[in-house]
């Protein structure tokens, strides 16, 4: 059975990044291993012991790592900000790849825009991302049928979004990320959320 240690996602979890798992396990292919929830980017200020929420993470988060590979294939996740996405390259270092299949969703982005970013030494898919969620619009991009994950468990449903992204391939315009940020909007916030 594949354990987190032996894995790429070792380290941020040893740091107490991996919050708000949905999953984190072995997937039913061999070898493999599969995590849903959070990743913290930015912790705040510790005073004593208190323990305190992220001031910044990387929400709906799907990635599928492969046990003995010291890089991520495959990576997708939401932040509030394009910004957002410095942090997350500084987080994985090198376990990001260039042949790696990254999909980040910023929600200050025009809807009607989608980009290629080539940033830390891999490129990311760069899309925006309001009333959905990152496991509908992947569902989407991937031209895959909801029917055809009914029958599968959360582990099923994870591996099957990594294996259908090792194929994607769609011609994006390529800009930096200093492009990007300038043309960002401001962080949207949501009306009426909980405090």
């Amino acid at each position: 059975m594949t354990n987190i240690t032996a894995t790429a996602l070792a380290e941020i979890d040893a740091e107490g990044r991996l919050l708000s798992p949905v999953f984190k396990g072995p997937t039913a292919k061999a070898g493999q291993f599969g995590f849903r929830g959070e990743i913290a980017l930015k912790f705040p200020v510790l005073m004593a012991d208190e323990k305190r929420p992220p001031e910044v993470k990387l929400d709906q988060v799907m990635t599928v790592v492969t046990e003995g590979s010291p890089t991520i294939a495959f990576l997708a996740g939401m932040a509030v900000s394009l910004e957002h996405l410095k942090l997350l390259c500084e987080i994985l270092g090198d376990k990001l790849t260039a042949d790696g299949k990254y999909f980040f969703f910023a929600s200050n982005l025009d809807i009607t825009k989608s980009y290629r970013i080539p940033y830390g030494g891999a490129t990311f898919y760069v899309m925006p991302l309001d009333e959905s969620t990152v496991y509908n619009e992947l569902l989407d991009l991937f031209r895959i049928e909801r029917v055809d994950l009914k029958k599968l468990d959360t582990a099923g449903k994870l591996q099957a979004m990594a294996d259908a992204a090792k194929g994607f391939s769609r011609n994006f315009d390529e800009i930096s990320f200093e492009q990007g940020l300038k043309v960002m909007g401001p962080i949207k916030i949501k009306e009426n959320r909980p405090v």
